[in-house]
């Protein structure tokens, strides 16, 4: 991809800022890797520019970074905006040749339909007897199904309307198996009570996927998710302290949340 001279393309201003957060945490990639669902291999790809990283990955840097996503997730959309095209090349004689543009940018496309979003909600609002309005995108899951694998619960908003359906508790933490009927994933949460390292994993049959949170990180809870028709037959653990507690439905459990 061409730029102009002496900019910086979008998807370089969002590596640099990447490695500036990394550098802010003080973790290495083997770190970075524990406390979220990135291996250390693909860490080092998105901070040397190699792959585009996911959006939950970014949320999660600028989380342990204690930095505001807002700026770098605008980074991070504008990476993705393609190019535009090359202005059309002079004919001899000083005339252009017919050019007429075959694409929208993909921005422009959003923009008209989060307006038309907007003006369905509003009519809408004003009828007797209609439905509720479509809820805020900033409250609308980001992913379903399969593409919720190993991402996690807060950042992609699955938890937003996450049910507890089964509990295990001690004195030092408590373990929850958590569903979410929208994203139809399920994940593993830990409370500590104290500053205690802590790895929390959720498997289904041979399916499993973990997370691991050093004493001093007091927001990291929730195992990556897994995608599943239903929590049954889902495990959630905690290994706190040197001990593992687990808890889970058996295949044929009824469904009722615990909450």
């Amino acid at each position: 991809m061409r730029h102009p001279q002496g900019s910086t393309a979008p998807d370089e201003s969002l590596v640099v800022t990447l490695r500036e957060l990394k550098d802010r945490t003080g973790l290495s990639l083997a770190a970075l890797a524990a406390r979220t669902p990135y291996s250390k291999s693909a860490w080092h790809r998105y901070l040397s520019g190699g792959k585009r990283p996911p959006r939950p990955a970014v949320e999660a840097l600028c989380r342990l970074a204690e930095a505001d996503a807002t700026a770098v997730l605008a980074l991070w959309e504008a990476a993705d905006e393609p190019a535009p095209p090359e202005p059309p090349e002079e004919r001899p004689g000083g005339r252009r040749s017919p050019w007429l543009p075959l694409w929208i940018p993909v921005s422009v496309l959003a923009l008209f339909g989060a307006a038309a979003a907007v003006a369905a909600a509003v009519a809408l609002s004003g009828r007797p007897g209609s439905a509720p309005v479509a809820q805020p995108l900033s409250e609308v899951p980001r992913c379903h199904g399969s593409s919720c694998q190993g991402e996690l619960p807060d950042a992609s908003v699955c938890a937003r309307d996450a049910q507890t359906r089964s509990r295990v508790a001690d004195h030092a933490y408590a373990v929850r198996l958590r569903y979410s009927p929208s994203c139809r994933t399920a994940w593993s949460e830990v409370r500590v009570h104290g500053r205690l390292a802590r790895e929390v994993s959720v498997r289904a049959g041979d399916d499993i996927l973990s997370a691991s949170y050093p004493a001093d990180d007091v927001t990291g809870v929730n195992s990556p998710m897994l995608s599943v028709g239903s929590p049954r037959g889902v495990e959630a653990c905690a290994e706190v302290g040197g001990k593992v507690a687990c808890t889970g439905l058996d295949a044929d459990a009824p469904p009722a949340p615990v909450d």
